[in-house]
């Protein structure tokens, strides 16, 4: 039996009177001004012009591509050490994902593969800021400055994070957050994408509703409707904004919740023979995931039977997505430090609420198997 999920969901009354709230008002659980009330304050927050809401981060990732106009023929590179979505999403608009490597230190795209895995058809970079740790986006930002590339931020795991004091979701020309049921804050499942690009924004805004152009709200008006380009329904619903919204009012509260277990951890940890923790920078780290390192598979696959022989979850994030029979075909040379990092890294369980006495648990399971090891 579980004693110790891998992550809790952080709600209160106010996020269940939200909810409640719109479901007594018997309509529009689907459209409505508290969706873009949303979209407005989570532009607010991230520091950007526009904010599109989606059914989850990986529509938005789709609608990205094609918002920017990626398809047939282009390439687009992608970490390896990634969610699968960040490589499906070149392939449902019929471009190519080219996988590259990472960097030890933040686990995130190594700036230094863009030279090697580059082509006159890529056409887009999609980096991730893994467990809620800033990539290297701003050399990233540097090395396609002026190439006509675009930089696509996969900041799913990130809401909130900082690298050199900028909120990430602001480098690229757009970015995607997910809000899935594990993610910093939750609307259950959902995600956006925020831009500076009036244009698309304006593309992105088509594309969750079929592609539809309307006067006011399509559900409470009998104004002349006009389908301008193919879309799809990927709309977020108003009861998940409602949610979202009252989500967002707390989410510094919630991310100083996740760095204070993030700190005991590590301070709990530090020292143990054959355990590294996550690196601290010049950056600031969200810690949607804690993930340690371990010396090598062999133990490290040893540790999971021991937590999960104790109550403890734990996961490993990620499995380079190369590997899998769906990409099988695609260039997926010289990336051994995804290869590495995948046979040492363990997410260990974090959550806003996580206690004292949770956390020692932890660190001291970890300690009693490291011990015969």
């Amino acid at each position: 039996m579980v004693r110790i999920p891998l992550f809790k969901i952080y709600n209160d009354k106010q996020d269940i009177d939200a909810v409640v709230s719109v479901l007594e008002s018997g309509r529009d659980w689907s459209s409505g001004k508290i969706i873009t009330d949303f979209e407005r304050e989570i532009a607010k927050y991230i520091g950007v012009k526009h904010c599109v809401t989606f059914s989850s981060g990986g529509t938005a990732l789709h609608a990205t591509q094609q918002a920017l106009g990626i398809g047939s023929g282009d390439e687009v590179i992608v970490p390896t050490f990634t969610f699968i979505a960040t490589a499906y999403a070149p392939l449902y608009t019929g471009a190519r994902p080219i996988f590259a490597d990472i960097e030890k230190r933040r686990l995130g795209m190594d700036p230094s593969e863009l030279a090697v895995k580059w082509s006159d058809s890529t056409k887009a970079v999609i980096p991730i800021h893994h467990g809620g740790t800033p990539c290297l986006v701003e050399e990233i930002a540097e090395e396609l400055e002026g190439t006509g590339v675009d930089l696509i931020e996969d900041a799913a795991e990130a809401f909130g994070a900082k690298a050199g004091g900028v909120k990430v979701g602001t480098f690229g020309r757009a970015s995607i957050f997910s809000f899935c049921q594990n993610k910093i804050f939750t609307t259950g499942e959902g995600g956006c994408v925020v831009t500076n690009d009036d244009d698309v924004a304006d593309r992105l805004k088509l594309m969750c509703s079929y592609g539809r152009v309307s006067h006011g709200d399509y559900f409470n008006s009998d104004s002349p409707v006009d389908y301008i380009a193919p879309g799809s329904n990927w709309r977020l619903s108003s009861i998940q904004a409602a949610l979202g919204l009252s989500q967002l009012k707390k989410v510094d509260r919630i991310i100083e919740m996740r760095r204070r277990v993030a700190k005991i951890y590590s301070q709990k940890l530090n020292g143990t023979k054959g355990v590294e923790t996550p690196e601290e920078g010049d950056w600031f780290n969200v810690y949607q995931m804690y993930t340690v390192r371990l010396k090598n598979k062999k133990i490290r696959d040893g540790l999971i039977d021991h937590l999960g022989k104790n109550g403890v979850a734990c996961k490993v994030y990620f499995h380079p997505v190369h590997n899998y029979s769906v990409f099988k075909g695609c260039p997926a040379k010289g990336l051994a430090v995804s290869q590495e990092m995948s046979e040492k890294v363990l997410s260990l369980p974090i959550y806003p609420s996580m206690t004292d006495d949770e956390i020692s648990y932890v660190c001291q399971t970890i300690r009693s198997y490291l011990k015969g090891a």
